[in-house]
């Protein structure tokens, strides 16, 4: 199965929805702007940021593996953000499929120098997955529960 991202359709949202099953889940992977419980069809005015780009990672039938986004944090940096597996699929390196083309997604977009995220610190296997696409803490940036990592665009 080949998988690749795609500009997210409205009807991702509906699946990408279903994705979050509780107010902490929906906390931890969208921040505390997103509140829930949100509509389905909401989803689209509430993840956005300024400049912000979706994308899904799907096969060929487009059954949705993947989301993320990425947008311009500064003019030196290129974020990525909100990046989630459906839970059927956890487990099996898709993980690693949606943030390498995230990543060739964000530094085709943007002139930045340096790449950023933010991942919880008990969330070992995010972790351990940015470390090895280059990302390094940056603990001035970074919260008690939330550490912030950049990576340099190659």
């Amino acid at each position: 199965m080949e998988l690749r991202l795609r500009a997210t359709r409205p009807e991702d949202y509906t699946t990408l929805a279903g994705w979050i099953s509780d107010a902490e889940s929906c906390r931890r992977w969208a921040g505390a702007r997103l509140v829930y419980p949100f509509n389905a069809n909401d989803l689209p005015a509430l993840l956005a940021n300024p400049g912000s780009r979706n994308y899904s990672l799907s096969d060929e039938k487009l059954t949705l593996y993947g989301f993320a986004q990425h947008w311009q944090s500064t003019p030196a940096e290129e974020h990525l953000g909100r990046i989630i597996v459906a839970p059927q699929a956890r487990g099996k390196g898709l993980g690693r499929v949606l943030c390498q083309q995230l990543i060739d997604c964000a530094c085709a977009a943007s002139g930045a120098s340096a790449l950023t995220l933010r991942v919880y610190r008990d969330n070992a296997v995010a972790l351990a997955l940015y470390r090895s696409l280059g990302f390094l803490p940056c603990e001035t940036e970074s919260s008690a529960d939330v550490l912030f990592m950049r990576r340099l665009k190659n």
